[in-house]
C-alpha cells in the first residue's frame, strides 16, 4: 500500500501504448503483461535478431533464443526468463544476472523490495537463485520452494539422497527434506510438499509424509507429535506465529493448530485455511456435505453451498468481512458473507475490498469480453483484455487497466461515478 500512494492518482484516461505500432516494428508480439501501477505495458517480442522483451513500444538491447515467464514485479519492474547460446538466466529491466544455467525455471517475487527468485539447474545440480545470488550447493532434485514475507530467504523440498531405480526400502528410509538459505534440515522424509514461512521469516512448516500412509506436519524439521492420513498446506498465524494446517482425521477434515483441533468440527473436506489482516479471525474452504462447497468462518460454515467450486478468499481490511471466488452449475461469481452476487459470469478473478470494507470490486467475462463489476453489478464498459483492478488508498478512486482496440489505457476512475 505505500508504493500506490505514489502512483498518479488523478482522475482521466491516458493512452500507455498501442499494439498497432509493436506489430509494425515486430513480426510477432505475444504474451503481454501491465505494470502493477499501470505505466507500462510489456510483452514478448521477435524481430530479424531473435526474441527479446519490449516496454511501451521499446525493446531490450540483447536478444535471445528463447524468451519465457515474462512477469512485472511489484515494484514494477519486467522480468523474463531468457536463454542464449544454450544458457538460461533471468533478465531484469533488460540486465541479464551475471551467472547462468543449464535451465531456469518457476520466476517468483516476494517483498515490499521486488525480490526476485528462481528454481535453477547447473554442473553442480539443483537450486535457487534469489536476487541474482545463487546457493552455494546443488540438490539432486529439487520440487516447489517459497519465499519469506520480506523476500530475503528462500526454502525448497529438495532430494538429499540418491536413490538406484526401484529402490523401495532405500525410499522408505526417507530422501527428501527442506532447505532453507541452501542447508537441508537434519531429518529426511519420505516425501515434503507444502512449504511455508511465519511472518517473520525465521521459521519454515511442511507438509511430511512419514511413512506410506502416515503424514503430519515440520516445523523446522521437527514433527508434530500428532500424524494424520493426510494433510495440506501449512500456514502461520500472523499474530501468535502458531502453524494451521487442514489434516485428515476419522471423521474427515479439520483444521489443526500445532496438533490440535482448533474448531471443534470436521468437514467432508477443508482446505486453503485464510487469515484476516489482523490474525484475530481464521477461514477456510470447506465442503460440508458430498459435493458442496463453502466457506467457513472460526468452523461456521456458510449456508450458500455451491456446487463446482470455491476459492481466493480475500478478508476485508477490518477483518469483518470474507469475500470468494465461487462457482455453481457451470457460472462464476462471487460469495460475500455467505450471499452470492446474482448476476453470474463466464469467469472472476478475485475479488478487492475497498479500505473501508464496504464494497467489492472484481474482474470479469461474459462473451469473451471483460468488465468490471462492483457489488454484483457491471459497472465499467466492456473491453479486450482487463487486468486486475486497484483500488486507491483514500478508497475513492480505482485504477482500471485496460486494452481496447489493440491499444492499452489506463484509467483513474471515481469509485462513487461507477
Amino acid at each position: 500500500m505505500g508504493e500506490q500512494q505514489n502512483w498518479d492518482w488523478e482522475v482521466g484516461e491516458r493512452l500507455v501504448t498501442d499494439l498497432a505500432e509493436w506489430k509494425k516494428a515486430f513480426s510477432d508480439v505475444y504474451d503481454e503483461v501491465v505494470s502493477p501501477d499501470g505505466e507500462k505495458m510489456g510483452a514478448i517480442v521477435k524481430g530479424e535478431e531473435g526474441l527479446t522483451c519490449c516496454v511501451n513500444g521499446s525493446a531490450w538491447e540483447q536478444t535471445y533464443e528463447k524468451v519465457y515467464s515474462v512477469k512485472f514485479s511489484p515494484d514494477n519492474r519486467l522480468t523474463a526468463i531468457t536463454m542464449a547460446d544454450d544458457e538460461w538466466t533471468t533478465v531484469v529491466d533488460g540486465a541479464p544476472w551475471e551467472q547462468t544455467y543449464e535451465y531456469v525455471w518457476n520466476l517468483r517475487f516476494a517483498g515490499r523490495g521486488g525480490a526476485i527468485a528462481v528454481q535453477t539447474k547447473g554442473d553442480d545440480g539443483y537450486g535457487i537463485c534469489l536476487d541474482g545470488k545463487a546457493w552455494e550447493a546443488g540438490f539432486l532434485q529439487i520440487r516447489d520452494y517459497v519465499l519469506s514475507p520480506d523476500g530475503r530467504r528462500a526454502a525448497c523440498s529438495v532430494q538429499t539422497k540418491e536413490l538406484a531405480e526401484g529402490d523401495i526400502f532405500g525410499f522408505l528410509e526417507g530422501g527428501w527434506s527442506v532447505a532453507v538459505d541452501g542447508k537441508p534440515w537434519d531429518r529426511n522424509f519420505l516425501n515434503v510438499w507444502g512449504l511455508a514461512f511465519s511472518a517473520d521469516g525465521a521459521k519454515v512448516a511442511a507438509e511430511v509424509r512419514l511413512e506410506s500412509t502416515v503424514y503430519s506436519i515440520a516445523v523446522d524439521g521437527k514433527p508434530w507429535d500428532a500424524s494424520y492420513g493426510c494433510v495440506w498446506e501449512p500456514c502461520f498465524d500472523p499474530k501468535n506465529g502458531q502453524v494451521l494446517a487442514p489434516v485428515k482425521i476419522e471423521s474427515g477434515w479439520i483444521l489443526a493448530c500445532d496438533g490440535k483441533d482448533l474448531w471443534g468440527r470436521s468437514f467432508g473436506q477443508l482446505w486453503r485455511p485464510v487469515f484476516s489482516p489482523d490474525g484475530s479471525r481464521t477461514a477456510a474452504i470447506v465442503s460440508p456435505s458430498f459435493g458442496r462447497w463453502t466457506m467457513a468462518v472460526e468452523g461456521q460454515a456458510w449456508n450458500a453451498t455451491f456446487g463446482d467450486a470455491v476459492t481466493d478468499p480475500v478478508f476485508s481490511p477490518d477483518g469483518r468481512r470474507l469475500a470468494a471466488i465461487v462457482k455453481d452449475k457451470n457460472r462464476w461469481t462471487i460469495g460475500v458473507d455467505g450471499a452470492a452476487w446474482g448476476e453470474t459470469f463466464d469467469m472472476v478473478w478475485r475479488p478487492v475490498f475497498t479500505p473501508n470494507a464496504k464494497r467489492v470490486l472484481a474482474k470479469v467475462e461474459r462473451n469473451g469480453k471483460f468488465a468490471l463489476a462492483l457489488d454484483g453489478r457491471v459497472v465499467s464498459g466492456e473491453y479486450d483484455g482487463l487486468y486486475d483492478p486497484v483500488i486507491g488508498p483514500e478508497g475513492d478512486r480505482v485504477l482500471v487497466k485496460a486494452l481496447d482496440g489493440g491499444k492499452f489505457y489506463r484509467r483513474v476512475l471515481r469509485l462513487g461515478d461507477l
